[in-house]
Formats: C-alpha cells, sequence, structure tokens
C-alpha cells in the first residue's frame, strides 16, 4: 500500500496558502528600497506609528490587527483589494517585496510570511534560505497559521535552522487547529510515521479528512486508502472507490492508475472498461510507468478499446526503457511481424512529441 509521503508542493506554503494569509490586507504603502533582515524587524517591530517604543514582547496588534486564524476559504476575502499580494500574483516581486517591507517590519505576520517566501524561492531579492527561515519564525511566533505551517516544514527540514521535530509537530498542531489545510495533512503523515499501523491511522483519520475536505488533493488519495484498507475507519470500498475518483480527477497520477484497475474490474462499483482505459491512458501519457504497461496490455488485448499491436507495442517499449519488465509483453513483441515491430519503435522514439 502506498505510504502518503509529502509531495513537493506540501513542503513549502503553496498559493492557496498564500491566498490565506493575505485576509489582513497588506496596505499599498510606498515602495521601501532598503532590505531589513529578519532580526532588524524583531528589534525595530515594537515601535509603534506614533514612534513611541514598546517593551521588546508588546504587541502591536492595537496598531497593525492580525487573525489568529486564516479564513476557512478564499471567499471569505477578496485577494485582488491588497496591493502587495496584488503584485505577487502578477509576477512583481520586487514591488511586492517593497510594499510588504514596511508591514513586516512593523510585526504584521503576513507581511512577514510574504517576505519569507520571497527570500526563500529568490523572486525579486536575492535567494537567502536562512533569511526566509527567520522571517517565518517571526511570523508564526504570532501565531499566524502560513508562517507556523511553513516554519514547522523548515524545521523538519533541518537546512538553515536546527532540526526540531517536537517543535514542528506543535506548530503544525496549531496551524491544523486554525484551519490551514495542508498542516492538516502534513500532521496527520507524522502521526503516522510515528506510529505505524492501525493505531496511527486512527488519529490520524481526522485531519486527513479535514485536509481532503479542504480540497487538498493527495489527502483524498490518502482516504481512498483508509476505506479501501480499513486503516484508521471502517473498511468501505465503494466509500473508498469514491475518494479514488476525487484523487484521479485531482490529477494523482497513482490513483488514475488504480482507478483504472478498479473499474476494469467493477471494484467498489459497476465495471467499466472503456472508463479503465480512459484514466489508465491518462497516467500513462503522464509519465506513469506503470500505467504505461498496462496501457500495453489494454492495447494489445483490446481491453476498454480496439486491439491495437502497434501501439501496443510502442508502450511497452517506453515502459520497458523506464525500467518496467514484463515477460509477457516480451514474448508478445517477438510474435509479431517486423513492420509491426518497426512501427512501433519508431512511435516509441517520437515519445513524448508523438
Amino acid at each position: 500500500m502506498r505510504r502518503f509521503s509529502m509531495r513537493p508542493e506540501h513542503l513549502q506554503i503553496i498559493q492557496f496558502a498564500f491566498a490565506l494569509m493575505f485576509a489582513t490586507g497588506l496596505a499599498a504603502a510606498a515602495f521601501a528600497p532598503t532590505i531589513v533582515s529578519a532580526q532588524d524587524a524583531a528589534a525595530q517591530g515594537s515601535e509603534t506609528q506614533s514612534g513611541e517604543t514598546q517593551p521588546p514582547d508588546a504587541s502591536v496588534d492595537n496598531v497593525l490587527p492580525a487573525p489568529t486564524a486564516a479564513p476557512q476559504s478564499l471567499e471569505d476575502f477578496d485577494p485582488r483589494a491588497d496591493a502587495a499580494y496584488g503584485a505577487y500574483q502578477r509576477g512583481l516581486y520586487l514591488t511586492a517585496f517593497g510594499l510588504a517591507l514596511t508591514r513586516a517590519n512593523t510585526g504584521d505576520p503576513a507581511a512577514q510570511t510574504l517576505i519569507a517566501e520571497l527570500y526563500d524561492k529568490g523572486l525579486g531579492v536575492a535567494r537567502d534560505r536562512a533569511e526566509a527561515v527567520a522571517w517565518y519564525s517571526l511570523a508564526a511566533q504570532k501565531d499566524y497559521p502560513p508562517a507556523q505551517f511553513a516554519y514547522a516544514i523548515k524545521l523538519l527540514e533541518g537546512e538553515f535552522v536546527e532540526s526540531d521535530r517536537k517543535q514542528a509537530r506543535e506548530l503544525l498542531e496549531k496551524a491544523a487547529a486554525a484551519g490551514h489545510p495542508v498542516a492538516k495533512f502534513n500532521l496527520a503523515q507524522m502521526l503516522v510515521d510515528e506510529r505505524p499501523g492501525y493505531a496511527g491511522f486512527r488519529d490520524a483519520f481526522p485531519y486527513y479528512r479535514g485536509a481532503a475536505n479542504a480540497g487538498v488533493a493527495d489527502a483524498y488519495y490518502a482516504m481512498a486508502q483508509i476505506y479501501a484498507e480499513g486503516l484508521g475507519a471502517e473498511q468501505d470500498i465503494e466509500e473508498a472507490r469514491q475518494w479514488l475518483v476525487k484523487a484521479a480527477q485531482a490529477g494523482i497520477d497513482t490513483a488514475q492508475v488504480e482507478l483504472g484497475i478498479w473499474l476494469a474490474n467493477g471494484k467498489g462499483g459497476e465495471k467499466n472498461e472503456k472508463a479503465a482505459f480512459g484514466w489508465i491512458s491518462r497516467a500513462a501519457r503522464g509519465g506513469n510507468v506503470i500505467a504505461q504497461n498496462r496501457l500495453a496490455k489494454m492495447l494489445v488485448i483490446g481491453i476498454g478499446t480496439e486491439p491495437d499491436k502497434i501501439e501496443g507495442a510502442k508502450w511497452h517499449i517506453i515502459a520497458r526503457r523506464a525500467g518496467r519488465s514484463d515477460p509477457w509483453l516480451d514474448d508478445f513483441l517477438t510474435t509479431v511481424d517486423d513492420q509491426t515491430r518497426q512501427k512501433a519503435l519508431e512511435r516509441a522514439n517520437r515519445w513524448p512529441s508523438g
């Protein structure tokens, strides 16, 4: 069974999280060319708009209110009204940096998180991942869910900050409790890693479901596997297939392959070989080697489609080149005539452009 490993987009703040982080609405401040470090901002962040200085641990929330929880959906606000976020969305990263910097230096966690993102990816400024980590840390200290999530991932990675799994879990728990969907998914991952087996999945189940209900694609697939295997929840093959459909539609190639197999065999619902062929084809064209191997067999035999020896041989050659061996298809390839084999080879050589 597939482990629900984190995909690359879950190891950073994804665009959805950035839409959430600007719920406070960064002001359209004048461009500030001076780059202030996170350490400077921590020292300067206590200065109020009137110029008076507060104690280092004083909150500036009365001046620049920041939410303790992100909105639950993009419909909760209009990000287009925010100049910095709008600039970020349009790819005007240096402008976004300048617009966000003043607010970041006064302690606004949404602005600090945007500054961290720009440093982390080198957008509009020279890439400085250590500086990014420092800004994420500042924003996370203000209980800002997107920053808590981002800093937790940095703590798990252990680059540019000392690895601290315990603190990372605490931050993920806070962000998940505040409704951050990707934090829920990653917290579920941690729980399963820490307690493999039924007990871990039982504890992780609410977080997987919460992430899935919020639209996290990998969580769809996790729910499908949970119901298919009866891990942390009662086994329900029909429910598993429904989640598998969602995962396949969201573009998870492994789910597309599994859904194709389920449809071909009538598992969890009605048998539909034509639909099975469609999903296997989609995954194969996306580069999934297992799908390429299955597609080759379906084409040779004629499952869900008319038999096509040339196309079947082509996909077998492609899968074999990628390391997927298949004795049955090897034998098939030796039985076809030279013309069929040559055409299949020509098509395979044109892949993926042809």
